[in-house]
């Protein structure tokens, strides 16, 4: 059974620094785009970054320069190092697996709230 399972969320202050982390288990992570996506309330869910198989990073323009996706594929974890936090970064951060070959294979967790507020 495949699960990806995120924590780190939280409360934080803007300007403010939080690491998210996404074990994955019953995939191997080294054949899979790895990646982060987030939904605020009453909007759509949107890519925040990817971290493809070979190694490329994607980041969507709103977090470049402040957030980081990192992967370590011995231990099937991928990481999301957030800085200079917004508050329109508040949202439900989600973790997501896509086959490297077969995009049809994916998968999701359940969800971690990150909450930038002072």
């Amino acid at each position: 059974q495949v699960q990806l399972v995120e924590s780190g969320g939280g409360l934080v202050q803007p300007g403010g620094s939080l690491r998210l982390s996404c074990a994955a288990s019953g995939i191997f992570c080294s054949l899979y785009t790895m990646g982060w996506y987030r939904q605020a309330l009453g909007k759509e869910r949107e890519l925040v970054a990817t971290f493809t198989r070979r190694g490329s990073t994607n980041y969507a323009d709103s977090v470049k320069g402040r957030f980081t996706i990192s992967r370590d594929n011995v231990k099937d974890t991928i990481y999301l190092q957030m800085s200079s936090l917004e508050s329109e970064d508040t949202a439900v951060y989600y973790c997501n697996a896509k086959h490297g070959l077969d995009n049809d294979i994916e998968y999701w967790g359940k969800g971690t709230l990150v909450t930038v507020s002072s």
